[in-house]
């Protein structure tokens, strides 16, 4: 049996694309993300830039604790563990 870390886009970005919730094999942060990313291939872009980092507006959480790292994404994630990727909104 593989371990498996549970994924979650928030509403704020599966009103782009609709995506469900993902259980994708344990793995540094960047490999579980691009493992989500496979069920909607055209949310990349909202996740990430062209330089391949997580974009300013979006956040990432594992555990419910905010990664701080855009770039590296090696943050091992572990079996059992859950991400969820949210989208900042702002307004006045």
């Amino acid at each position: 049996m593989v371990a498996m870390v549970t994924v979650e886009f928030a509403p704020s970005l599966r009103r782009h694309i609709e995506v469900p919730i993902q259980q994708v094999p344990a793995g540094p942060l960047r490999q579980v993300l691009d493992e989500a990313l496979v069920a909607a291939p055209a949310l990349v872009h909202y996740v990430f830039d062209d330089q391949r980092a997580v974009r300013k507006h979006v956040a990432v959480f594992v555990n419910q604790t905010l990664v701080h790292d855009r770039v590296r994404l090696d943050l091992e994630v572990l079996a059992g563990d859950k991400v969820l990727v949210v989208q900042a909104l702002s307004g006045g």
